[in-house]
């Protein structure tokens, strides 16, 4: 036992001077602060962890706002916390299904959106937040997080079958808006040709099948403009041509 004492005596080197006493004892409070801050650290993460939990069994109790709140806090403790991304993230996508499950499917978006800039592979996320723009109609967008869902994870099944059913559904959705801007159009065309008794009704729109664009108003306005065309037009109301 005394070799040993004796052994750790020589070890300890007695500082020189008072500078190096302040240095020596510095370093020791350097070690009990940062000791400190990750204890805290630990201890606003368990904090946060807790809220969420609550969080969750008020889900499960179909007490959606209640878990929002919680969730909020969590969300709050967290973001003093260096490195608490994963919580965080997390906690943003239990927000969004609460706000799915209220309806309120543009909040559930804003939330996945916040839950990727956390975690940016986070498919859950990806997998709700199309889930919601699905719900609005969105299927373009729908679509591209979808596909990021099957780049990240080939082998995923749901997000396959969602592709299927979503892909016929933005078919549709374009065809619709493109039949829609006939029909403003046609309004616009009614307008400037009412002027001369005329109307575009008559006329069919013509589909390209290679590029699905329609050229109904561009046909019928230059077979309506031209003089000759106006001219006989406003002869024939009188019972005669030239």
């Amino acid at each position: 036992m005394a070799f040993h004492f004796s052994l750790f005596e020589n070890l300890f080197v007695e500082p020189k001077s008072k500078e190096e006493m302040v240095l020596i004892e510095e370093d020791g409070e350097s070690f009990e602060d940062a000791l400190t801050d990750e204890q805290m650290r630990e201890k606003a993460l368990n904090q946060a962890n807790d809220a969420k939990d609550e969080g969750n069994k008020l889900f499960c109790a179909g007490k959606y706002d209640d878990a929002l709140s919680q969730y909020e806090i969590a969300l709050q403790i967290a973001f003093e916390v260096q490195s608490s991304e994963e919580i965080s993230s997390m906690c943003h996508a239990n927000r969004a299904i609460c706000f799915s499950k209220l309806g309120k499917y543009d909040e559930t978006i804003k939330e996945c959106t916040k839950a990727l800039e956390l975690n940016p592979p986070y498919l859950k996320a990806l997998l709700r937040r199309a889930e919601a723009h699905e719900k609005l109609e969105h299927y373009e967008e729908a679509i591209a997080d979808i596909k990021k869902v099957i780049e990240l994870e080939p082998s995923n099944d749901q997000a396959r079958k969602s592709l299927q059913h979503l892909e016929p559904l933005a078919a549709e959705k374009r065809e619709k808006m493109k039949e829609e801007m006939i029909e403003k159009l046609k309004e616009m065309g009614n307008s400037v040709l009412g002027r001369f008794g005329m109307s575009v009704d008559n006329f069919k729109a013509v589909k390209d099948p290679n590029t699905g664009s329609y050229s109904y108003l561009i046909s019928t306005l230059i077979t309506y403009s031209s003089p000759g065309t106006i001219k006989k037009t406003k002869r024939k109301k009188k019972g005669k041509y030239l």
